[in-house]
């Protein structure tokens, strides 16, 4: 078993993950049986991360704040000004594309469960609710917002404690995170068990007719990650961003692909941020914030689909109102994660803006749900990796 364990750490996560997407693909492919009985190991790899992700952020943070040292700097303010403008450039970029490829929907009837919030002052009180929720509740419901806010203001109160209660709190630390390698080391048989289970129930074959608007979808969000992203970072740095930004996307987005969680992906940057010897202090904070604010896949989904609705209804997209959109988008995708459905059900509130009637609206979402084992992987990906490349980006070692 040892020599087993031993090779199996020598081959490398990434090669072993590549071989558990290719073997599950086969295998969802030529025994679809198997493959679906395969999918408890990726029902349990992405419950495991789950489960772990509140209790890493919650300990982490906290103990970041009360071992911080006065003198010693953070770098919270740069990630978060790079949050917002990646994720309004992607909304601009949604825009563009959706002008440039304007796509008819055939829409379908379907029943969705979720209620869609009614207008933006209903997400944005749903956030700052989150932020003041009770703290058991917060990390027993992955409330990431509300696990931050209790766990920064904890961590300055154990500033104030004794030396020996701050190394309890920092041992509990590295207990956490040493579970969570583990955790990570059994990806390459989650991402078996999810490609499996996905190719042997949808093979693809219902996303045919749909193929149009997933191309603007996907298109939009590889120009963001290839093109967009490497441009901020370029400006941060003054460096070439691509051997960062392929790090990132090979080692982040991959699991988020299939995971489709950036909740269950927070332990994963976790661990890729270490790796990268970034600034405790910092991806303690942002990569937990960007979960939950940095979402510019979701920007995406909402200007595409919402303005695919517009174009199907014939009505006229001015640039004075698609730039309205983009700013809608850019503040309700940061929102998100604290509604039930996430970026698919605020369509509805974007399609508000062109007097979209609401049945038609969520059509638009039933569509989102039936294209998402795509659109969800890929905004995902997009959204995860973008929270370790902005916050290494603003790291001494890589920032001029």
């Amino acid at each position: 078993m040892r020599s087993l364990f031993a090779m199996y750490q020598r081959i490398g996560l990434v090669p072993l993950i590549v071989i558990g997407l290719v073997l599950g693909v086969l295998i969802g492919w030529l025994a679809p049986d198997i493959g679906i009985a395969l999918g408890l190991l990726g029902t349990l790899f992405v419950g495991a991360l789950k489960a772990v992700a509140p209790i890493l952020v919650f300990v982490l943070v906290m103990a970041a704040i009360s071992q911080h040292r006065s003198g010693n700097e953070v770098y919270v303010k740069p990630v978060l000004i790079m949050y917002m403008f990646g994720t309004f450039l992607a909304a601009l970029t949604a825009v563009g594309a959706s002008f440039l490829f304007p796509t008819q929907l055939v829409l379908v009837n379907a029943v969705i469960e979720q209620v869609p919030p009614a207008n933006l002052k209903e997400v944005l009180t749903n956030l700052l609710m989150n932020l003041v929720a009770n703290p058991v509740n917060a990390i027993a419901e992955a409330n990431y917002i509300g696990i931050l806010a209790w766990a920064i203001i904890i961590g300055f109160a154990l500033r104030q404690a004794s030396d020996t209660a701050r190394t309890v709190v920092g041992d509990f630390s590295d207990a956490i995170s040493q579970v969570v390698k583990w955790v990570i080391a059994l990806a390459p048989f989650g991402i078996l068990g999810l490609v499996a289970n996905t190719i042997a129930e949808t093979g693809f074959a219902a996303l045919a007719g749909y193929a149009r608007i997933l191309m603007v979808l996907v298109g939009c969000m590889l120009f963001i990650a290839l093109v967009v992203n490497p441009l901020i970072v370029l400006v941060k740095t003054g460096k070439n961003p691509y051997p960062l930004v392929f790090t990132c996307l090979r080692e982040s987005g991959i699991t988020a692909f299939f995971t489709r969680s950036s909740a269950a992906n927070i332990p994963v940057n976790m661990n890729l941020a270490r790796k990268l010897d970034l600034h405790e202090d910092t991806y303690s904070v942002t990569i937990p914030l960007g979960a939950t604010i940095n979402m510019a896949g979701a920007a995406i989904t909402i200007n595409v689909l919402t303005l695919a609705a517009a174009h199907t209804l014939g009505i006229e997209i001015t640039f004075a109102s698609a730039l309205l959109l983009s700013l809608v988008a850019t503040i309700s995708a940061c929102g998100a994660s604290g509604v039930a459905g996430g970026s698919l059900l605020l369509i509805p509130l974007a399609a508000s803006l062109f007097s979209i009637p609401n049945d038609i609206a969520m059509q638009v979402v039933a569509i989102g749900f039936i294209i998402g084992v795509i659109q969800d992987s890929a905004e995902t990906a997009l959204n995860s990796s973008t929270d370790v490349l902005f916050t290494a980006a603003a790291d001494p070692k890589y920032a001029r």
